[in-house]
């Protein structure tokens, strides 16, 4: 889907298992990515078209942009289920929003230097994210985000 292998259409993808087989800590942090997808791409066809875009239309396209960069990944490059809970947890509350696209990458990289092995291990085991887990990867995303953001500017 424009670029991006392998082409996913979140607005067309359908699965017979779906959310069923996936870990209920991630279907907590992705809850919401599938129709921001969904909705960036719809907008983001539109977009080409016009340079005057609301406040919340631009929202929206660079919370997508962040949204698909953050799920690129490189081949044979496999990250375990407890990492992606991480990764996808910081995009989705908005600790991209004011990442550099280009720096995401790096972001990602550090993001999981920074995460505890124990707080890998809870989100492991526990397979949900409980109120504890949450406090503590808000604590560690706005942490390590607002370091970043100083680093980079």
């Amino acid at each position: 889907f424009k670029g991006v292998r392998p082409a996913l259409n979140v607005g067309l993808s359908v699965s017979r298992v779906g959310s069923a087989a996936q870990m209920k800590a991630m279907k907590q942090v992705s809850g919401s990515l599938k129709l921001e997808l969904a909705q960036y791409r719809e907008v983001a066809a539109f977009a080409q078209f016009g340079s005057d875009l609301d406040p919340a239309t631009q929202f929206l396209l660079n919370r997508g942009s962040r949204l698909t960069e953050v799920l690129k990944q490189g081949q044979f490059v496999p990250m375990p289920i407890e990492q992606q809970v991480v990764v996808i947890y910081a995009a989705t509350k908005g600790y991209l929003d004011k990442i550099a696209i280009p720096d995401i990458g790096a972001f990602e990289v550090g993001l999981l230097k920074e995460v505890s092995p124990a707080l890998l291990e809870t989100i492991r085991t526990e397979k949900a994210i409980s109120d504890s887990t949450d406090a503590k990867l808000k604590e560690l995303c706005e942490g390590y985000t607002k370091g970043f953001i100083a680093s980079t500017t």
